[in-house]
């Protein structure tokens, strides 16, 4: 089973270490695919005065760090075109935001580097729209694709997963990961910042495992209640591994009553 996990944003060098070294831990544990995330910059904060990161340069420094220390796969997010072909240069995914989802140059780009990319659902669009998305991909050649579920806008400041959107794209044939943690966001609902329900984060996994999600994104945090980005839906640290055996549990019982 593919985790991938990590920080929202890099807050710094040794705070990204630290979760990474948590995070291989767990993953040793519990045998899983692990891939570490974190963005270097978080260029949708609900307000402009909102911590961005450390900015290109400096995180991919970072991101490769980690890599290398901890033998472990690496992923991150991109914005604009000209940061596809840096971000390659490291990362083994390329993550696209739910938000630029649609955008035909970026995705054409980051399929262009041969890297795995994985494509984040936008809020307001069917898991059926993706077919669009996949299609885009493929036409460039590749079949690397991951597409990720991360909840649906359901009015002002809410969103709401439909787990058949995970059933729709699994038939598109391509990996669908539940992002746990996003989907428990609320938008905008604290007014300059994010808020969010990270208590609703087990029972939703082990939801999206029952319905056959291939993979799990999580944010995560040493104290999330202090996180610069995205703290009232990340889970904290502690709580990743018991978490992960509890869906692995979830598909160990599912994988049985098969045979």
């Amino acid at each position: 089973m593919l985790v991938i996990a990590g920080m929202c944003v890099i807050e710094s060098e040794y705070l990204a270490l630290t979760i990474a070294e948590k995070l291989c831990k767990v993953a040793e544990n519990t045998k899983i695919d692990f891939v570490y995330k974190a963005s270097f910059d978080k260029a949708n904060r609900t307000s402009i005065g909102s911590f961005r990161g450390p900015g290109m340069e400096e995180g991919l420094r970072i991101l490769n760090k980690i890599k290398n220390d901890f033998n472990v796969r690496v992923t991150t997010d991109v914005h604009e075109m000209y940061q596809v072909e840096p971000v390659a240069e490291v990362v083994d995914i390329i993550q696209i935001p739910a938000f630029l989802c649609r955008q035909t140059e970026l995705l054409v780009a980051a399929a262009q580097t041969g890297k795995t990319v994985n494509v984040k659902k936008m809020q307001l669009l069917s898991a059926q729209d993706m077919v669009n998305v996949v299609g885009k991909l493929e036409e460039v050649g590749t079949k690397k694709i991951m597409l990720t579920e991360r909840g649906t806008s359901f009015g002002y400041n809410r969103l709401v997963v439909d787990f058949t959107n995970i059933i729709d794209m699994k038939s598109f044939g391509y990996p669908v990961i539940f992002d746990a943690t996003h989907s428990v966001q609320r938008p905008g609902g604290n007014g300059g910042s994010t808020g969010g329900n990270r208590e609703y984060v087990p029972p939703l996994s082990l939801a999206a495992a029952a319905v056959g999600a291939d993979g799990f994104f999580f944010e995560t945090h040493v104290n999330p209640n202090e996180a610069k980005s995205d703290g009232p839906n990340s889970l904290f640290i502690n709580d990743v591994e018991p978490l992960i055996r509890d869906i692995l549990l979830i598909k160990k019982t599912l994988k049985k009553g098969e045979e």
